[in-house]
């Protein structure tokens, strides 16, 4: 296998495990780019990491961080249909940050231990 091919596999195993592993942050930094409703959280979740989320992992998933106060929603209506539409609350932004932070420090724990 040719090195760039095995790279390209490498990052996309790692990109969809990293998906699989982190959906609930990934969901929320989507949504704090921008607020969405669940069908294009399940479109922009497979165009950014190739990951197919099914409707009944999503959904849940989504209920679950709206009840811990990380999202809110909203009921929107455009083109005669009703969507809900999730935003990302304070909560939820300090939640990101936290992981973030969390990553960071654990990764340069790792670099210290060489």
């Amino acid at each position: 296998m040719e090195r760039e091919t095995l790279i390209e596999t490498f990052i996309e195993e790692i990109r969809q495990r990293f998906a699989r592993v982190f959906l609930d942050v990934l969901v929320l930094k989507l949504v704090q780019i921008e607020p969405m409703w669940g069908y294009r959280i399940i479109k922009e979740t497979e165009r950014t990491f190739g990951v197919k989320l099914r409707h009944s992992a999503l959904y849940p998933l989504l209920h679950s961080l709206e009840v811990k106060g990380f999202l809110r929603s909203r009921r929107e209506v455009k083109k005669g249909r009703v969507r809900k539409v999730y935003d990302i609350t304070s909560k939820g932004i300090q939640f990101i940050d936290f992981y973030h932070d969390f990553l960071r420090e654990q990764l340069q724990t790792l670099k210290l231990k060489k």
